[in-house]
């Protein structure tokens, strides 16, 4: 198969299973949550990089549409929480080049690292965008009397907290499972160079 081929092929199963992986109930109330589906993306952003993993994650967030996943307020709600947010989850492509060189070296405490500090990224840059949906077009449903911006900052930081630290143990775990995993095959990785 075509590296370019192979690549969007995976990418498309990554983001199914992230839908799947969403589908088990982690919610407490309607505000808090952690993102299971969080886990694939960041490995296969770790491993393919940045531009593959922004349209994987944006796959995901496509996927609620016919899922019927989907809560409406407006338009630009719906546009910031299911197309730019999920979009940013891919943000932790941006560590693959340094982890691939640090795991090709054997420094397993800077690959360590990296694996946390890119599951962090991709669950804070994703929450971010929730908690602007929130802060805007969620305030009328703040509890305790809070403010909206303080009720959205803490509902969606606790949740991109948890959503990063539980993803950070899920990818370390997998890492010292499968290190291979995060790295494509050389042969791929030459065609890919080849095609541009």
């Amino acid at each position: 198969m075509h590296g370019k081929t192979r690549m969007m092929v995976e990418g498309t199963i990554i983001a199914a299973l992230a839908m799947v992986l969403s589908f088990i109930p982690t919610n407490i109330g309607a505000s808090f949550t952690i993102s299971l589906g969080q886990i694939p993306i960041v490995v296969y952003a770790l491993r393919r990089g940045l531009k593959p993993a922004l349209l994987a994650s944006f796959v995901w967030g496509i996927l609620h549409f016919p899922l019927g996943q989907v809560y409406f307020l407006s338009v630009p709600q719906v546009l910031i929480e299911y197309l730019l947010a999920y979009l940013f989850a891919g943000f932790a492509g941006l560590f693959a080049y340094r982890l691939h060189q640090a795991i090709r070296e054997g420094r397993t405490n800077q690959t360590i690292h990296i694996l946390i500090l890119a599951s962090l990224v991709s669950a804070f840059t994703r929450f971010f965008w929730h908690f602007v949906a929130g802060w805007i077009f969620w305030g009328q449903y703040a509890l305790w009397g809070m403010s909206p911006v303080i009720f959205s900052l803490t509902m969606n930081g606790l949740s991109g907290l948890a959503t990063g630290i539980v993803t950070s143990i899920a990818i370390v775990l997998l890492y010292k499972v499968m290190p291979r995993l995060f790295l494509v095959d050389s042969s791929v990785q030459l065609e890919q160079k080849m095609n541009g």
